[in-house]
């Protein structure tokens, strides 16, 4: 089950929102899946392609330049600026239009993981956003993460595994 509740400020100018997701898969495999930004074409429909920048494996400090197609095509970087094994995931960078961080926290047992996540973006220039253009931002988010769940999910996922 996936919830998402909406806080916004007109004054201050920030997007804030979180999605739970439970996924029936311990933490690690989660979170292997999650630490690999390359991943995120094969569970978010606007990115088409995520690609390091810094080499070797993920961790902190961690720089991604991705391609994304919604709401326009654009290039973005993302840099993991947490990472705390099998718990935490925190990414900062360009997400669409707005800038801010991606906070995934990793809550799990032998057999399932809740997954939540928490956005915080800046709208900067564009004004506050409406409260029904970050409603739909939250919901496409919410969308997303249960394409991850169900990539997790599938008998033969092969997880840590880019597409």
């Amino acid at each position: 089950m996936i919830t998402d509740f909406f806080r916004s400020s007109r004054t201050d100018k920030h997007v804030r929102f979180t999605n739970t997701v439970r996924i029936e898969r311990p933490a690690g495999v989660v979170f292997a899946y999650l630490a690999d930004l390359r991943n995120l074409p094969a569970w978010n429909y606007a990115i088409r392609e995520t690609q390091p920048i810094t080499p070797g494996p993920a961790g902190l400090g961690s720089v991604y330049q991705q391609l994304r197609s919604l709401p326009r095509p654009m290039r973005e970087r993302l840099e993991i600026v947490e990472y705390e094994r099998d718990h935490l995931l925190v990414l900062e960078g360009g997400f669409g239009l707005l800038q801010g961080r991606g906070i995934y926290r990793l809550e799990g047992s032998a057999t399932a993981t809740d997954l939540v996540n928490e956005f915080e973006l800046h709208a900067g220039t564009l004004n506050a956003l409406s409260g029904l253009a970050t409603r739909g931002i939250a919901r496409a988010v919410a969308q997303n993460l249960q394409v991850l769940k169900n990539i997790l999910e599938t008998p033969n996922a092969r997880t840590g595994i880019t597409r």
